[in-house]
């Protein structure tokens, strides 16, 4: 199967004003991310090209039809064009050439005023979903796009690099939900990825695919789930080139140290290792903003206060997936939170073979210390985010 091809020849049409080269695409793929299509001309004047990427993004389509249209350029004269056009899109991190369409059109005019650059639109036909409604366009405002575009690509391109071991096997610990495993076995095409998380959230993935226009079959044979505790990993030593941890280790009951100790041993020698823990001591580290939008409340009130106000509050909820709990779970939540700190995390890893590679930190403007805040660290309050990417550096057995 073609994941998405050209439906037809592209013929010339006036459109808001300009002349515009115009046809469709198909998408045959559960979905198809950035696509892209090359525009080569040749004619009066010499030659031209222009890029879709320039001017319109793309992020992803699912399956379906959908007009494309290019505007032409200034530098596009009167006289008689030969034209190509290329469809690419992202598989296995690199530009895939999908289908090639060669034809030719004749212009009575220029095509556009002499500074008219070219310009790009996609939309889609019916049946299909609207372009703007997809979580790409709406942005970091969606739920949707926060994990299944933001957090996918950041963890396999800012923080591992487009690494081959992503081609390989994958094991994310506490994948909730399932969405960001899933956009990253998509991305990367891995041979296998496999998702774990003792609460089962991705048995609603079914349910919030189809709430944000993707169909069943997007999930592959390949990406499987399981209610594995991070603490007991059912799999033999050695089995993943790649594990990824995104804002689960701060939720193990009890400690995470034996869980640690679990990732490096179904990791390979020399498998990489991602980790987003959630840092207690930060203004967001209580998992409570639902409930107060004060800076580091969770350090500067008593545990009685907290709960009466966590009780007794309707949350703002967010981030949830449309999932609802009650302030009952969010506050057994907070007193299961382990107190994960970068400089303790540093030397957790260190001391278990784990080399940092690539490490970002997302800190605050500026804190203001008041009195309930001297017992605390500057880094740790300053520290709001950590990403890190590690080498396992254990030896073969």
């Amino acid at each position: 199967m073609t994941p998405v091809r050209f439906d037809g020849a592209f013929a010339i049409e006036e459109a808001a004003g300009r002349v515009a080269l115009a046809g469709r695409i198909v998408v045959e793929a559960p979905v198809v991310f950035q696509p892209a299509i090359v525009l080569g001309l040749s004619g009066p004047g010499g030659e031209v090209s222009a890029h879709s990427g320039e001017t319109h993004y793309v992020g992803w389509l699912p399956r379906g039809a959908y007009r494309v249209r290019c505007f032409l350029p200034g530098t596009v004269a009167a006289g008689d064009w030969r034209m190509r056009l290329d469809l690419f899109h992202k598989a296995a991190m690199a530009d895939e050439r999908a289908a090639v369409l060669e034809g030719a059109f004749a212009l009575a005019a220029p095509a556009a005023g002499p500074a008219a650059p070219a310009a790009w639109s996609f939309e889609a036909l019916p049946p299909g979903v609207a372009i703007e409604n997809l979580s790409w366009k709406r942005g970091h405002a969606d739920w949707f796009f926060r994990h299944f575009d933001h957090a996918a690509t950041t963890v396999q391109s800012y923080m591992l690099g487009d690494s081959p071991l992503l081609r390989g096997r994958i094991l994310d610990v506490g994948c909730g939900d399932g969405i960001t495993a899933l956009s990253l076995a998509l991305r990367t095409g891995c041979e296998e990825l496999v998702g774990v998380d003792p609460f089962r959230g991705y048995e609603k993935l079914p349910q919030i695919l189809a709430e944000n226009h993707l169909p069943a079959d997007t999930v592959p044979p390949r990406v499987r789930f399981r209610p594995d505790d991070a603490n007991a990993l059912d799999f033999e030593d050695d089995r993943f080139d790649v594990v990824v941890s995104w804002g689960s280790l701060e939720h193990i009951v009890g400690g995470y140290a034996r869980a640690l100790r679990e990732i490096r041993r179904v990791l390979k020698p020399g498998g990489l290792f991602f980790v987003h823990p959630g840092l207690f001591y930060s203004t967001i580290g209580s998992h409570l903003t639902e409930f107060s939008s004060e800076p580091f409340f969770h350090l500067k009130h008593p545990r009685e206060e907290l709960e009466r106000l966590v009780l007794g509050t309707r949350p703002a909820y967010m981030d949830r997936a449309g999932t609802f709990e009650p302030p009952e779970n969010y506050w057994r939540w907070f007193t299961e939170l382990n107190p994960i700190t970068v400089a303790g995390f540093e030397k957790e890893l260190r001391d278990l073979d784990f080399e940092p590679w690539r490490v970002a930190l997302r800190t605050e403007d500026r804190i203001e210390y008041t009195p309930e805040l001297q017992r605390y660290p500057i880094q740790d309050l300053a520290t709001n985010e950590l990403y890190l990417s590690c080498h396992n550096r254990k030896r073969p057995a």
